[in-house]
């Protein structure tokens, strides 16, 4: 399976795009993972001709079986630059009508991402998107700093649940596929 993961974060260092890696890396013999960043993308302004930035990211949308997006959690919601990103894709190109999404994301704070990951499904759940969220078990893991080693991988624990979250991701992309 193809999957776009995109880093939800504009941050120079992002535990979300280290989650992202780790992914990339625990899951290599399963999926074909490209990551993709909304950080070189411009904010979104209404009546503003599309970026070229913005038409690239949607046909990267566009051209994977599934997307995967790691989301920190800023203000008890998703960060400006993910927003932004997303009212692009979802204002001229419609990339995602009847995609498979799944969120995963990580913060410095004990609770993860969970009020962004509950915000970024609101917002993927509006016209203009249509896509196929996964709502399953949700992967929110909380201070981040101390999960990963020098080496960028996770704990054991972590580890087993992602793998279990992630089974739960492919039962659901094969019902909706």
């Amino acid at each position: 399976m193809k999957l776009l993961a995109i880093v939800g974060s504009n941050a120079d260092h992002s535990y979300n795009r280290d989650l992202l890696h780790f992914i990339q890396k625990h899951f290599e013999n399963r999926y074909d993972i490209e990551l993709a960043e909304v950080r070189d993308l411009p904010m979104f302004k209404e009546g503003m001709q599309e970026p070229e930035s913005v038409k690239n990211l949607a046909q990267k949308v566009a051209d994977a079986d599934a997307v995967l997006i790691a989301t920190p959690e800023q203000q008890h919601s998703v960060p400006s630059a993910l927003k932004s990103a997303l009212e692009w894709l979802s204002s001229a190109e419609h990339p995602f009508e009847n995609k498979p999404v799944v969120i995963v994301g990580t913060s410095v704070l004990p609770q993860g991402s969970s009020r962004g990951q509950s915000h970024l499904k609101l917002v993927l759940s509006s016209p203009g998107f249509s896509a196929k969220v996964f709502n399953g078990d949700e992967f929110m893991m909380g201070t981040a700093p101390k999960q990963f080693d020098e080496n960028g991988d996770l704990p054991e624990g972590t580890v087993k649940f992602l793998d279990h979250f992630f089974d739960e991701f492919d039962e659901f992309y094969n019902e909706v596929k």
